[in-house]
């Protein structure tokens, strides 16, 4: 088990969900630094569609926290310029499929004004989305497009699992200099409750997670899927199949080094992720094992994702979404090659 590097203020936890770790969170950085804004569509009055920024705004005022038009691409320019100008805005899209009009501010801006003014100018913004499948959302309320910023230098991409990483990450993405795209998943928002400590600690930015020892497969998630991935992981044990489980938490940077040392100890590898399998992440990470790591493998990079259309509606949702026994699969076909 990795030993988490985390400066912890308090001894005092409390049992809390991931939103209720990302309202602790949000909560935190608003009371220690008055230049942290939180912006976007109901998170003042409302708290939310998620309820993550519940009483914020009743606490902080109207100043602080600010409920927007429903304009993503004006959030997220108006963003731009309160960090350029000392200030730490947390935006809020409602969901990850909504951020699409914001795209070319995120693109074209966000992630390149410190190389355009020469590191004269940073961006200190989040960006916060709530992502995925499995909530019985209607159409664009679903995807699962991280891929579209890992391919954007300049802005980092962080996926936590858990609360105690979520509330450490958004901390450590808020005093951040560069901007951050902060993905939670709507499908775990409230799956279970976690010894979350009270006050500011963080967790770095760019560090992966050992969630589970083993011998004989790496399985490499994040977000929703890591339950996934540990679910599958116990129906190996039961076959005498030991893997290692990996939680990436960072999408960009990626944690090359947790990657490599693990498939080199296994020389298996399986990828769970519910993005599309066409440009997806788990590309990126089969070229790194590659560079890395090809002449340790007994078998060919296994990976179980979502499939390459629009995530369904409501009856075929979970038929999308990969599951326990895909990845079980996935598994005995990597120790059997």
């Amino acid at each position: 088990m990795m030993i988490e590097k985390a400066i912890v203020n308090s001894t005092k936890t409390n049992q809390l969900t991931l939103v209720q770790a990302v309202t602790d969170g949000l909560r935190t950085m608003l009371e220690e630094d008055e230049r942290v804004l939180v912006l976007g569509e109901d998170v003042g009055k409302n708290g939310g569609v998620f309820r993550a920024t519940e009483g914020l705004q009743k606490q902080f005022g109207e100043d602080r926290v600010i409920d927007t038009p429903l304009s993503e691409a004006g959030i997220v320019g108006t963003s731009i310029g309160l960090a350029v100008n000392g200030f730490k805005p947390v935006v809020e899209i409602q969901f990850l499929g909504f951020i699409y009009p914001a795209y070319e501010q995120i693109m074209t801006h966000v992630s390149r004004i410190r190389m355009r003014t020469m590191g004269s100018f940073t961006v200190p913004m989040v960006i916060r989305a709530p992502y995925g499948a499995g909530i019985r959302a209607p159409e664009i309320h679903s995807d699962s497009v991280e891929a579209l910023f890992t391919h954007m230098p300049g802005i980092k991409v962080v996926c936590p699992s858990s609360a105690y990483d979520a509330k450490g990450l958004l901390i450590a993405a808020i005093e951040d200099p560069d901007p951050v795209l902060f993905m939670e998943s709507m499908r775990i928002y409230r799956a279970s409750r976690e010894a979350v400590p009270e006050g500011k600690y963080t967790v770095e930015i760019g560090k992966g997670k050992k969630l589970q020892d083993g011998n004989d497969v790496t399985l490499i998630a994040w977000g929703a899927m890591v339950s996934v991935a540990l679910r599958a992981a116990e129906q190996a044990k039961k076959q005498g199949i030991t893997c290692d489980v990996i939680d990436l938490r960072t999408l960009y940077p990626i944690d090359k080094d947790i990657i490599t040392e693990s498939v080199q100890k296994t020389g298996r590898a399986v990828i769970v992720h519910e993005a599309h399998q066409t440009g997806g992440l788990g590309n990126d990470i089969i070229s790194i094992i590659n560079d890395t790591s090809f002449l340790y493998l007994k078998s060919p990079i296994e990976r179980v994702t979502g499939f390459d259309v629009p995530v369904p509606f409501f009856s075929l949702e979970e038929q999308y979404l990969p599951t326990p026994e895909r990845v079980m699969k996935a598994i005995e076909k990597v120790v059997h090659f």
